[in-house]
């Protein structure tokens, strides 16, 4: 019997104030039977009577033939003699699905969080959400995906008489990089360790997992052994996140001299010189009063801000340092801020 993903703890555990936990994460490395699990507990909910479940997805081409998508794999392991159908509704903004000719809940992508605003008395039986790969291998989200996500949950809880319900969300997602937007958003990027197994936040809980029985028969495999030095095989395998790497991530010591305020993805940054070390350190514990402000984007660019494209030889110079070598970082997110800086 192979061992396979069970979410019963990570589903008890209380948040980081004692309360119970309405965001449920989970990272594993590849194929170890998290999706599996969370679909399958969403179908069986449903069967214990204990409301509609809505799977979430990111773009609307996701949600055609979500039914064979998300059954198929579950039907034949647990559901034989079931059948789920769906069927297109307002004009392809949602699906709706059946379990034996009986509504069992629905499909929806994050593209139409605006327009399912309107429609938001339809989902009032819903009583659990889940959004399987909410980390991107590609880097490729919706548009202000948060926002987009909390305008969906918004809509899903309330009705039955109560302004706001309570509606677990289940994310299931592979580890591919610790500064994917839901990390950022929700503060798990700058304390997450890679010994960490459970972490606690004010709503949510997060399990990174790694089975290893899994691992070792993707390893074996002749098809893996044949691209074993590709990185995908370490991420696939592994429990490695796919595209972060961790070197150049450490404090210098030392006496520092402020250089700048770097402004990226909406937060704040400082640069500091090491002198004595020939080291530039980036954090997120900028300065407020230092004057020498600059925005990486022209999004961002406002008031007391200073494009840092057009600042060439500070450009260059943080270029040279860190084709050098000479750059750390607090942390993963410190280290892509400069990575997008210095591809400008």
């Amino acid at each position: 019997m192979k061992d396979f993903y069970d979410g019963t703890k990570l589903l008890s555990m209380k948040d980081l104030t004692g309360k119970t936990p309405e965001i449920f994460l989970c990272t594993t490395n590849r194929s170890a039977g998290k999706t599996t699990y969370f679909s399958r507990l969403c179908v069986n909910k449903f069967l214990e009577g204990k409301g509609k479940f809505c799977l979430v997805y990111r773009y609307n081409y996701e949600i055609s033939d979500v039914a064979e998508k998300f059954f198929k794999d579950i039907q034949g392991l647990f559901f034989p003699d079931m059948t789920l159908t769906s069927q297109s509704r307002a004009r392809g903004m949602y699906v709706e699905l059946f379990l034996d000719e009986v509504p069992c809940g629905y499909a929806i992508s994050l593209n139409n969080a605006d327009g399912l605003k309107k429609y938001s008395h339809l989902f009032s039986d819903v009583n659990r959400m889940f959004f399987d790969e909410f980390q991107s291998e590609t880097n490729h989200y919706c548009g202000d995906e948060i926002r987009k996500l909390i305008s969906v949950h918004t809509s899903i809880a309330r009705g039955q008489g109560q302004p706001v319900r309570y509606v677990p969300l289940y994310m299931c997602g592979n580890t591919v990089t610790l500064i994917n937007p839901y990390y950022v958003a929700l503060g798990i990027s700058n304390r997450l360790k890679t010994e960490t197994k459970y972490l606690r936040g004010n709503g949510f809980v997060l399990e990174q997992g790694y089975l290893e029985t899994i691992a070792m028969e993707q390893q074996d495999s002749a098809f893996n052994r044949a691209f074993a030095s590709d990185k995908y095989i370490a991420y696939a395998t592994q429990g490695v996140y796919l595209n972060d790497n961790i070197s150049f991530i450490e404090q210098p010591r030392g006496a520092s001299r402020y250089l700048a305020t770097l402004r990226c993805d909406g937060s704040d940054f400082a640069l500091r010189e090491f002198a004595e070390q020939g080291i530039i350190y980036c954090d997120d514990k900028p300065d407020k009063t230092y004057q020498n402000k600059l925005s990486v984007t022209t999004e961002e660019h406002q008031v007391n801000y200073v494009m840092l494209k057009s600042n060439k030889l500070f450009l260059d110079n943080m270029r040279y340092y860190f084709e050098h070598g000479c750059f750390r970082f607090k942390d993963i997110r410190c280290k892509d801020v400069i990575l997008k800086a210095l591809s400008y």
